[in-house]
């Protein structure tokens, strides 16, 4: 005999069921609601792109271009890549449609699947789902506080509380090579006290040993001379003035002179948001982002500043879970609709319709031919009303309105009916 089939799902990828079905439609709303306040318009963009958006955007030394994209070739030759991340995707179709030509700034948001190979954990799939919010065509740092805000109204929003943003500047390609240098001469001199990561990065770019999450790198780290003390005047007055704004609107957050973010192309200014507890640290940053003004040119379009960030959508729901967030109850149904024989199948079917065009929430069970089978089904529902057509019902043009509580019923014209439930509840 041939061995039973038993298909799952990949490592590292859920199926999204009812009850998580819940908190993604709440997220997603407080996102779109956000969005049309703020006039940020929806973007889809393709889950597979050429690979070299992301190799060239990202950075060819991140982890992400390095070790976790999912890549293919195509039939033709191509390669493609499942996104592991939006920003690129977003600058590409800003460049490809011309968006530069359209009013500025221009304003996107989007929510969808991401796909990085790692290790899956709490809060950390290879299948993963984003929402983000980004700013093409203006480069006001007042723009960088209006996107931490966002962020921090979203999770605020959803109820999270004891937030706080962690926000570094990064500087640019003015200051950053200095600085670099500084970093190298710092950490050359400590190299074999590394892990085997941290000294390739030593080589490639050690910008990226900040980033390392490894204990005996963070000791190391914790020592490193710090980019805000080397930036450039231009990038200095920018941070200070993000930093004001962020004052005035009363925003919390906390200096991390060596936040650096996991992707090359940020310039300036980077942040994360956390909830400060340790199940929300334990579970990483909510949300991050920063300024990348360099992308645009980067990729093949005019120089254009730009900036966004994205939250986890799947770290939020475990944080709502773990707060025990209650979801808003979806709206039950009052009224069952009890059918008998095909002929009261056909009407009920007409009827049903009228009640949906009516707003009117009404279950039923057409797969059931038994009346006692159905009204035990109503009963379990705990509607008020059951409405009763049969066949006889069907061909007099009338309908059994059946009182749960008290076993009344009353039979009255089927034309009547909607407005008749309609009144009732």
């Amino acid at each position: 005999m041939s061995k039973k089939l038993k298909f799952q799902s990949p490592t590292g990828m859920h199926d999204i069921l009812l009850e998580e079905q819940k908190y993604f439609q709440k997220i997603y709303e407080v996102c779109e609601d956000i969005a049309n306040f703020y006039q940020f318009q929806k973007i889809e963009t393709p889950i597979l792109e050429e690979t070299e958006l992301f190799s060239r955007g990202i950075g060819f030394s991140t982890d992400i271009v390095g070790k976790q994209m999912f890549t293919l070739r195509t039939k033709g030759g191509d390669y493609l890549t499942l996104r592991p991340e939006f920003t690129a995707s977003i600058v590409r179709a800003y460049i490809e449609h011309g968006m530069f030509n359209l009013p500025q700034p221009v304003k996107l948001w989007y929510f969808g699947p991401c796909f990085r190979y790692e290790h899956p954990q709490a809060g950390r799939f290879r299948q993963f789902w984003q929402f983000g919010f980004e700013v093409l065509g203006e480069e006001s740092p007042v723009i960088d506080t209006q996107v931490i805000q966002i962020f921090y109204n979203i999770l605020r929003e959803i109820r999270l509380k004891k937030l706080i943003i962690e926000i570094n500047s990064i500087g640019d390609n003015q200051c950053r090579p200095y600085y670099k240098k500084l970093l190298v001469s710092y950490f050359r001199s400590r190299e074999m006290a590394l892990c085997a990561d941290c000294r390739r990065r030593l080589r490639e770019n050690p910008l990226r040993i900040l980033d390392c999450k490894e204990e005996k790198c963070q000791r190391i780290i914790s020592q490193a001379p710090q980019m805000i003390d080397h930036l450039c005047e231009s990038c200095h007055s920018h941070f200070k003035e993000v930093l004001e704004f962020l004052d005035e609107i009363g925003l919390p957050y906390h200096l991390n002179p060596y936040l650096v973010r996991g992707l090359d192309y940020y310039t300036k200014t980077v942040f994360e948001i956390y909830e400060e507890s340790p199940e929300g640290r334990a579970l990483g940053a909510l949300a991050g982002g920063g300024r990348y003004d360099a992308l645009t040119k980067l990729l093949g379009g005019k120089d254009t500043p730009g900036c966004g960030g994205a939250g986890g959508i799947e770290r939020i729901i475990n944080l709502m879970k773990t707060r025990q967030l209650r979801l808003k109850k979806e709206r039950e149904p009052e009224i069952f609709l009890a059918q008998l024989g095909n002929l009261g199948k056909r009407k009920s079917l007409r009827l049903l319709e009228d009640f949906r065009k009516a707003k009117i929430q009404i279950a039923e069970s057409f797969g059931r031919d038994s009346l006692k089978a159905q009204l035990a089904r109503a009963d379990k529902l705990g509607v008020k009303h059951t409405l009763i057509l049969g066949q006889q019902e069907a061909l007099e043009g009338t309908i059994i309105v059946r009182d749960m509580a008290s076993g009344k019923q009353e039979t009255i014209k089927i034309e009547k009916v909607v407005r008749e439930m309609k009144r009732r509840i």
